[in-house]
């Protein structure tokens, strides 16, 4: 049996940032495992892959290893420990906390993401 990290079959891998990607599309869409290496933080390793000052995009998956606690740009502060489900809105810092990976089963149709998903308004009030 394998584990969360081994190579997935017929997918296609990329690193980026630190990150490692196995992506499979699924219709309009693509299903995506995301490695984040213990130590990992999104302000040091793709702010300046991007050119933002915090990630822009949408995430909606299953975290079924490790914790991640995401910032806003309000200053709203959310942990996500495994097992989570996870809807996390544009303009966020995350970093990885722990001596484990997290590991990130992650939904998405690119930067159509929100739209396609219906995601309107994600996140009703910081839960701290």
């Amino acid at each position: 049996m394998g584990t969360l990290t081994d190579p997935i079959p017929g997918a296609q891998h990329t690193e980026v940032g630190g990150l490692a990607v196995d992506e499979v599309p699924a219709g309009l869409g693509r299903v995506k495992r995301v490695i984040y290496p213990p130590g990992w933080r999104w302000s040091d390793a793709m702010a300046a892959v991007t050119g933002t000052d915090t990630c822009r995009h949408v995430h909606v998956g299953f975290i079924v290893q490790g914790t991640m606690v995401v910032r806003f740009d309000d200053g709203c502060e959310v942990t996500h420990a495994a097992p989570s489900a996870v809807v996390i809105e544009p303009g966020h810092d995350g970093w990885v906390v722990g001596d484990d990976p997290v590991v990130l089963i992650q939904v998405d149709a690119g930067s159509d993401t929100a739209e396609r998903l219906g995601l309107t308004s994600l996140r009703q009030a910081c839960t701290t």
